[in-house]
């Protein structure tokens, strides 16, 4: 293996739900003021699933277009990282195979960990690249957040899926050593087996993520890592857009950085576009803040100065429970070219808005446990269906 071997991501495409909830919507039914949700936690709206779609269609829907522009000869690994599964024991993304017919020549596995599994299975894959670079991985991100309703967590729900290329001589970002990495047992956020909506204490929980950002950036420093004055721009895990914005200041003020308001947009603003409308995705939700970012500052009409050709960008992935990891990537030359700005954008405006009533019904359906014959209605326009669970089988079709 050569020396100077670079590994990272090589393509990256995301998906969404069918629908969309505009905060307004949930503000008008609970009597809230918008202000609470615009500006005090970042959020305008979020993507609501069809009774037909899970994180399976959004994820096949996500990695689908990677592999008609690559192809799927040298995927030899499908990593998928949730905390939505729907089976204790099959892996989604093995549906996720079969839908996209991948070779069989391929190892298909699920890894959990709160919002942070999906790092995990990037660094996994980096692992597997360097030992054959021959070989690509698919890594994919796919998330349904849902809390109770009228509860506190109700307003940062979401749904998506990213899908990523993991290959050598990347085109869009190379992810660098080291990593600073934290975990701490804390119980801010989970979800048992018995629930179908997570639990979450929620001052708890961004005091953990702080703690987190400070446990990472620690062990990055030691490991030898960048300053953070050498970074363009930091992705976060936002679990709402407002809290990129809240870790970003502690970690700033952590290296004893100036954190005026200034600095903080600079490093932040491109990174929350499509988490704002499309709500928490839970693992998907770094690499979305990445997608913001790079489709954002290629966008010649309001893109930094520059754009970011072989500037470094830092990432930080948080996992309630919690897992955290801090990383540098060093965005490729010419990555513009690589793109598919005009498709995410798509994905979020084709979305079709609910009324309060319409998101509350969804939100409560949920399969009969008996092993029936259990048909989904027919909503979703995307290119991927559960068409059924029928003998407790999930049946998905492809349009």
């Amino acid at each position: 293996m050569s020396s100077d071997l670079t590994t990272g991501i090589h393509d990256l495409s995301f998906a969404t739900g069918e629908y969309v909830l505009p905060h307004t919507a949930l503000a008008a039914y609970n009597g809230t003021d918008i202000g609470k949700y615009h500006t005090g936690i970042g959020q305008r709206s979020m993507s609501v699933p069809a009774a037909d779609e899970d994180i399976v269609t959004m994820a096949a829907a996500a990695a689908a277009p990677i592999v008609a522009r690559h192809g799927a000869e040298r995927i030899r690994t499908v990593v998928f990282a949730t905390e939505s599964s729907v089976d204790q024991a099959k892996s989604a993304g093995v549906y996720v195979h079969s839908l996209l017919q991948l070779p069989s020549a391929c190892r298909v596995v699920e890894l959990k960990q709160a919002c942070y599994a999906a790092t995990a299975a990037l660094q996994l894959a980096i692992g597997l690249v360097r030992r054959d670079p021959s070989q690509q991985v698919l890594v994919i991100a796919s998330d349904v957040s849902k809390y109770d309703l009228d509860s506190p967590g109700e307003a940062t729900q979401g749904a998506a899926a990213v899908a990523m290329l993991i290959g050598a001589d990347p085109a869009l970002v190379r992810i660098e050593e080291p990593s600073g990495l934290f975990t701490a047992d804390v119980m801010d956020f989970w979800r048992p087996n018995y629930r179908e909506t997570a639990l979450v204490d929620g001052q708890q929980s961004i005091a953990a993520y702080l703690q987190a950002v400070e446990g990472t950036w620690k062990d990055y420093a030691e490991q030898g890592g960048r300053p953070p004055q050498e970074f363009a721009a930091f992705c976060y895990h936002q679990p709402f857009t407002k809290m990129a914005y809240k870790a970003h200041r502690h970690l700033l003020n952590y290296c004893g950085q100036a954190t005026d308001e200034d600095a903080v947009e600079r490093a932040v603003k491109h990174t929350t576009a499509y988490n704002s409308v499309i709500g928490n995705s839970y693992t998907a939700s770094v690499y979305l803040a990445l997608a913001a970012l790079l489709d954002q500052a290629g966008d010649q009409t309001g893109g930094q100065d520059g754009g970011l050709d072989g500037r470094s960008v830092g990432f930080l992935s948080y996992g309630s429970g919690s897992v955290a990891e801090f990383f540098a990537g060093t965005v490729v030359p010419g990555y513009r070219r690589h793109l598919r700005t005009a498709a995410h954008r798509a994905a979020i405006d084709r979305r079709t808005p609910l009324t309060y009533a319409e998101y509350r019904e969804l939100h409560q359906r949920s399969f009969p446990a008996d092993g029936g014959d259990h048909p989904t209605p027919a909503q979703t326009t995307g290119p991927f269906r559960l068409a059924a669970l029928r003998g407790h089988k999930r049946l998905y079709d492809t349009r």
